[in-house]
């Protein structure tokens, strides 16, 4: 998997089978996304959505330094061909690393479209996007990832404004990268702050998180939180509790300024595909997965779709039908029985990259394994539509996988879930 997708630990995540079952902790009741249960049962329309990510560059702007008419030019191209393949979502990456693609007064410019972080690109991408994406009929989600400050562990390499070289006790390195602590209360009112920012400004569809809230477990390394932990978890039984409420608190209060700032935005979040599995939980899946996001990441996405802590969820199902460790049809039937009587979506997130790739297994060369994942979800009137990852291959399209689920399940346009 190429290390620039976020989605570079998806494909790790499986290499070894899940350690020793952990006890799980009870539900408690939590707020509504939405702010009142059920938003999502009779809904209408059809998810028809795809991930842009401005990470590493990795979708858009295809590199940094380009022209702020260039950069435009790219971003109208993408969402002119999520038009032409009868898409109605474009899920954009806003905030990649601790920064902003847009004047935010909290976060320096991202260093993804100048090529040095704070420096102003001379344009409003994410003002434009909305403006652009809506002027098309396609919605626009903006995409956080709420605690990654940098690809790299070097602080002196931040803009001198970054607020992580300001409140150096706020940051973990970890992996040969740059984390704020979620164990802080003040980092997570921060990064709320920040977020919401771009809710206050700009009129955006919904506000979308991806898989990373702890980082995934890197071998032989231990994210060192002994202080937060030390100051704030004494009322927990032990660190992962703690782990998991922080995770959870950010997850409610998001919600909750959402609900406040722009009640018409939605809130949903695209975790990795397996909360736990079933030898780890009896409520978990039927998979074999290295990853579970509850023990793990320490978020509890089971939880917020039963409880409608957030209106839609979209799990990274990124594997073939009939991956032993992970079927796709296994995790399709265990996402549908979660959010059954909940009035949370379930949209499935989708492989697209792995379509043609030579490194993947045989099933990913058949251009139509993609089109038979959107038959078989079609079975579950509980999946409401799917995510492709992500815009470079949609455009791109190597086998014609995509132009295979366009033939065989786009016929004709469809109106997003409202």
């Amino acid at each position: 998997m190429r290390p620039v997708s976020r989605r570079g630990f998806t494909a790790m995540a499986l290499a070894a089978l899940a350690t020793v079952p952990r006890a799980s902790t009870p539900p408690r009741p939590g707020p509504g996304a939405s702010g009142a249960p059920g938003r999502g049962a009779g809904a209408t329309g059809e998810m028809r959505g795809v991930w842009v990510a401005s990470v590493t560059n990795r979708d858009w702007p295809s590199r940094p330094g380009l022209s702020a008419a260039r950069q435009r030019a790219e971003l109208t191209a993408l969402l002119d061909t999520a038009v032409r393949t009868r898409l109605n979502t474009v899920v954009l990456q806003v905030r990649p690393t601790a920064d902003a693609l847009w004047p935010s007064p909290h976060e320096p410019w991202s260093q993804y479209l100048t090529g040095t972080q704070g420096a102003d690109p001379g344009w409003d991408p994410l003002g434009t996007a909305v403006e652009e994406a809506h002027a098309r009929g396609l919605e626009l989600h903006a995409w956080f990832n709420p605690y990654r400050v940098a690809m790299h562990a070097d602080p002196a390499r931040l803009a001198p404004s970054h607020p992580a070289r300001r409140n150096p006790d706020w940051v973990v390195r970890y992996g040969g990268k740059l984390y704020y602590n979620p164990g802080l209360p003040q980092v997570r009112a921060f990064v709320r702050e920040a977020m919401l920012d771009a809710v206050r400004r700009y009129p955006v569809d919904a506000v979308h998180f991806d898989d990373y809230f702890y980082p995934y477990p890197v071998a032989g390394q231990t994210f060192d939180d002994d202080l937060a932990y030390d100051t704030h978890g004494g009322a927990f039984p032990d660190r992962a509790a703690w782990r998991r409420d922080n995770v959870d608190r950010l997850v409610r209060d998001m919600a909750a300024g959402i609900r406040a700032i722009r009640p018409g935005t939605r809130f949903g979040i695209s975790p990795f595909g397996v909360w736990r599995n079933a030898e780890t939980d009896e409520r978990g899946s039927a998979t074999r997965a290295g990853v579970q996001t509850y023990d793990d990441l320490h978020a509890d996405t089971r939880r917020w779709a039963r409880e409608n802590w957030i209106d839609y969820i979209c799990p990274q199902l990124y594997w073939h039908i009939g991956f032993a460790p992970a079927d796709y049809a296994e995790l399709v039937r265990w996402w549908a029985d979660v959010v059954r009587d909940s009035g949370t979506r379930l949209y499935a997130g989708e492989a697209l990259y792995k379509a043609g790739d030579p490194a993947q297994p045989a099933a990913w060369q058949d251009p139509a394994e993609l089109s038979r994942h959107l038959t078989l979800a079609g079975t579950y009137p509980q999946v409401r539509g799917h995510v492709f990852f992500a815009a470079r291959e949609v455009a791109a399209d190597p086998i014609g996988a995509m132009a295979r689920v366009v033939a065989d399940h786009y016929g004709r346009s469809a109106e997003p879930p409202r």
